[in-house]
């Protein structure tokens, strides 16, 4: 009882919030036209049930007048089901994409805000997979989940509450016959009902309730397989160089055979949970008919009462057995709210880490120079990576960093960039100042060169020949006459021509602090010096402070840091750069 409370505490607290946001009036709206129908149909079904009775009633006295008239009233409540049902349907499909929208929008505000993505990254695997749990999950949890399960409760229990009379004034007009003898034993057919629904919903839960967690593990097995087949195709060419074919087709038939081992172990899980409930919807069609056929025989109830009488206890039976019929959703609804509740908990947890104590602080200051007062960066398990004490980057200096690969140069960076809180210290930036980190591997995302290049702007913010004038300005003339060409960009061009498109991003962008972070390394040292006199003659008053290994940067820059490894954690060194 008290995981189930639980896990619907955990549906109303990922389920409420839209109903109390921006799109509170249109959602509440439309779920109250949807629970209205759905009574709606509750009381047609209640009417065709008492017109049972009359119909066959008709039939069996051989009353012509009687059948017309009925058949006329049946076509009346058809006509309005029909309706009811296809509007309850349409409306029920217009909340759903309404709110799923609504939640996605969420999630991905949540996640992507502030980094929160890439310290969740940082921390571990607690949320594997997010795009699975933004895309898939959502969509389960309100198409698959909280509406139709939702839904089939209420209808369940008014069900339950409408027919329960009807069936209880007919165990009172039909008693009991049993060898000949009439018991009057006050909702008979109701407690048949009840005892049958009881048993089966005990036998269907100790059948089915190892499918809550191999559901689970399914869409993690394949939410993992899909990822490595993406891996794969991102990464093709350095693949095919390695003839790694082999290797990642081992590797994927892997994560394939875990997918189809958890897969065998649900179908076997289903089919001894098929075997009781097709055997339970079987005998159901026949068990009311059993019970009331003894006082149909005996005379005391018509062809009619029978009828009605067997669809009534149908309606009691299917009401209670509400959970034998929906376990396997219910089964796979489940491991979608830990998914989601998992998820959740992964954000909160990205986000306090930031904000919690004892963390790498990014004031704003009034000066012109970033300002380092005694940073200490560490990685996330704690242990000590870089220390800095006092650190100041005046406005125009030009500043490269050295030191040996792994000694913390890059996550040093991360943190001046405000995206790595593990640590202490403070760091002021400028107050208004724009900052631009370039990695060695620059992101293009999939769009147009131009709307590539200018990103993170909006399309349209920056001047499209301005653009092409960048690009051949760092020796990609070729690319200028592709601007409106949309591609992967990442996956077409060489790792030399993505720095120079970075280098072309970093011109366009004209930040006030520009840090390089190994940016050029993939050019040659003539390219590489061709681009840093470019930046120097774009970008005159722009701070740059490079990481690099080659001594030729040496002549681009007027401070030397190198970070000498120690086992406290890395510590700075500053010598003047030769010239």
């Amino acid at each position: 009882m008290r995981g189930i409370i639980a896990t619907l505490a955990t549906v109303w607290r990922i389920a409420s919030p839209y109903f109390r946001s921006e799109e509170r009036w249109a959602g509440r709206l439309l779920l109250a036209a949807i629970i209205a129908i759905e009574l709606g149909i509750v009381a047609i079904t209640v009417l065709i049930n008492q017109w049972n009775a009359r119909f066959y009633n008709a039939l069996q006295d051989r009353n012509w007048d009687r059948f017309v008239y009925e058949l006329g009233y049946f076509c009346v409540l058809a006509t309005i089901f029909i309706i009811a049902a296809v509007y309850q349907l349409y409306l029920n499909q217009w909340l759903q994409i309404r709110w799923r929208r609504w939640m996605t929008r969420t999630y991905l505000d949540r996640w992507l805000d502030g980094s929160n993505h890439y310290r969740m990254q940082l921390l571990g695997d607690a949320a594997d997979n997010p795009d699975q749990r933004i895309a898939e999950d959502i969509r389960l949890f309100i198409e698959g989940g909280i509406l139709p399960l939702g839904l089939g409760l209420l209808n369940s229990i008014v069900t339950l509450g409408s027919f329960s009379v009807i069936l209880w004034g007919l165990s009172a007009a039909a008693p009991l016959h049993l060898f000949g003898v009439a018991w009057n034993i006050p909702g008979y057919l109701f407690w048949a009902a009840l005892l049958y629904a009881i048993l089966g919903t005990a036998l269907t839960h100790w059948i089915g309730k190892p499918l809550v967690a191999l559901n689970f593990q399914q869409q993690r097995y394949e939410a993992d397989f899909r990822f490595s087949l993406v891996r794969v195709r991102e990464n093709a060419e350095q693949i095919a160089l390695l003839e790694g074919e082999q290797a990642e087709r081992n590797r994927l038939l892997g994560r394939f055979a875990r997918l189809a081992d958890n897969w065998m172990a649900i179908m076997t899980r289903t089919k001894r949970l098929t075997f009781l409930t097709a055997g339970y919807g079987q005998i159901a069609s026949v068990f009311p008919i059993i019970v009331i056929s003894p006082a149909y025989f005996a005379g005391a109830v018509q062809l009619g009462g029978l009828t009605q009488t067997a669809s009534a206890f149908s309606s009691v039976q299917g009401a209670l057995s509400f959970f034998v019929d929906a376990y396997r959703q219910l089964a796979v609804w489940s491991a979608v709210i830990e998914r989601l509740d998992g998820f959740d908990r992964s954000i909160l947890t990205a986000r306090e880490i930031a904000t919690t104590p004892p963390v790498i602080a990014i004031e704003p200051a009034g000066g012109t120079a970033v300002e380092i007062k005694d940073l200490a960066v560490k990685l996330p398990n704690g242990a000590p990576l870089v220390n800095a004490q006092d650190f100041v980057i005046a406005a125009g200096d030009k500043v490269l960093v050295t030191g040996p690969s792994g000694s913390g140069k890059s996550t040093l960076f991360r943190a001046l960039a405000g995206i790595w809180p593990f640590g202490s210290g403070t760091i002021r930036v400028p107050t208004g100042a724009k900052v631009m980190i370039l990695p060695q591997r620059p992101y293009f995302p999939i769009a147009t060169l131009t709307d590539a290049i200018a990103y993170p702007a909006e399309p349209g913010t920056y001047d499209t020949a301005a653009i092409g004038d960048l690009i051949t300005a760092v020796g990609l003339p070729a690319l200028a006459l592709r601007l409106d060409e949309e591609a992967h960009w990442n996956r077409m061009l060489s790792l030399g021509e993505q720095q120079r498109l970075g280098i072309a991003r970093a011109l366009l962008l004209k930040p006030d602090y520009l840090f390089l972070d190994e940016a050029t390394a993939s050019l040659d040292e003539a390219a590489e010096a061709s681009v840093y006199r470019l930046l120097a003659e774009r970008l005159p008053g722009t701070t740059i402070v490079s990481i690099g290994h080659r001594s030729t940067l040496t002549a681009f820059h007027s401070r030397r840091v190198t970070v000498e490894r120690q086992a406290e954690g890395a510590r700075l060194s500053e010598e003047p750069a030769a010239h």
